[in-house]
């Protein structure tokens, strides 16, 4: 059982707290992303688990086995746990099969003892897992970049580790060769059953493979979930914004309306106490809101000449008003088109068969519930 428990991790250098007080839950063979701006611990987090960095306060277990708590910090070589760092870090002089040999318990961190380990079957059968069987001879100058991650993370891999911590592995690849790594990645961790710890500043790569997101501000971790619960239902305003595009308008609570310059839309209230289910934190009527709508939420049809967007009519669940199409950023397979209507500036993505040119004239409609948050001062 390889599952990772945080409780209450506090992490600091000389008199500043870098982590405050972080809590993770990760089940045996998930993959878990932490995702977070610049500084905002996730490095030092993965560094305290390997056992790099000591604790000031808190508990990490791994399995049924206790690793950091008061008065216990076991060495990073005891934990079981396998890192795969952003730049590989192979040893140049060893080649690639010596490299993941390395990492066997029967070569003991010794490179005498790596070279009498590459041709046995456990190396062959580690670097075929990652379609490199036939490179095992080559030296780490002779790799490409994708190569040269594949062959990090078996090495990490050689050692049977229960948890496996990677730090933005695939950071410095091109966009497709980091597509088609990641994909790999999950599938290899998946076929060996081992829990892992990804941290990545790519928000769609961590809500694409990781089963469940933690992201990190401040040294904290302001929400923990599954990817599309983080997407759907972000914590914060700040939280929808980090993980997607968001359109952030104030607005009232009415019910299970709020009423914004949008018109009046069907809306679910997200408390500030993400552990509270009370009703008593649902809003009275009338109390200013923040209202969450993604750009994906809205719906354009085009409006003749002189045409305006409609009231909503009978049988319609909401209203639909004009706007005029000012810019847009094509991707290929979507694009993102900036709306002006009066003094309201939005952006709604689209198909690429959907695009619109710009001067288009618009109506617009919200699809589907929007999110309403406590009004920011």
């Amino acid at each position: 059982m390889s599952r990772l428990e945080v409780r209450d991790l506090v992490v600091g250098y000389e008199a500043a707290d870098v982590l405050h007080s972080v809590s993770l839950d990760v089940p045996d063979g998930a993959l878990l992303a932490i995702v977070g701006p610049s500084g905002c611990g996730k490095t030092t987090l993965l560094r305290t688990i390997a056992g790099l960095v000591r604790a000031r306060a808190g508990e990490i277990r791994i399995g049924q086995r206790m690793v950091t708590t008061h008065g216990i910090h076991l060495a990073p070589e005891k934990r079981r746990i396998g890192w795969v760092p952003q730049d590989a870090a192979l040893f140049p002089h060893l080649t690639v099969a010596e490299n993941v040999a390395f990492g066997l318990p029967s070569a003991r961190g010794s490179a005498r003892s790596a070279r009498r380990a590459a041709r046995g079957a456990d190396v062959r059968r580690l670097l075929d897992l990652v379609g490199l069987g036939a490179l095992g001879d080559r030296l780490p100058a002779q790799l490409s970049g994708g190569q040269a991650q594949r062959v990090a993370l078996v090495r990490a891999l050689a050692s049977a580790p229960d948890v496996v911590l990677l730090d933005e592995p695939f950071g410095a690849l091109d966009p497709i060769l980091r597509a088609e790594l990641r994909t790999s990645v999950r599938e290899l961790l998946r076929e060996e059953g081992v829990t892992g710890i990804l941290v990545t500043h790519d928000q769609a790569e961590a809500l694409s493979i990781a089963d469940l997101v933690a992201v990190m501000r401040g040294g904290e971790v302001l929400q923990l979930d599954t990817p599309e619960q983080v997407y759907r239902r972000p914590a914060t305003p700040w939280v929808a914004g980090f993980v997607g595009d968001a359109v952030f308008l104030p607005g009232t609570w009415h019910g299970d309306e709020v009423a914004c310059t949008l018109g009046r839309l069907p809306a679910d209230w997200v408390s500030d106490d993400q552990t509270s289910t009370s009703l008593a934190d649902v809003p009275v009527d009338g109390a200013p809101v923040e209202v969450l709508v993604r750009p994906e939420e809205l719906t354009l049809s085009p409006l003749a000449d002189g045409e305006s967007g409609r009231r909503r009519e009978a049988g319609e669940s909401r209203d639909e008003f004009a706007a005029t199409v000012v810019d847009i950023s094509y991707t290929g397979h979507d694009a993102m088109l900036t709306l002006v209507a009066g003094e309201l500036r939005l952006r709604a993505r689209v198909t690429a068969a959907g695009l619109l040119p710009v001067g288009s004239r618009v109506g617009v409609r919200v699809a589907g519930r929007v999110l309403a948050y406590s009004a920011r001062a």
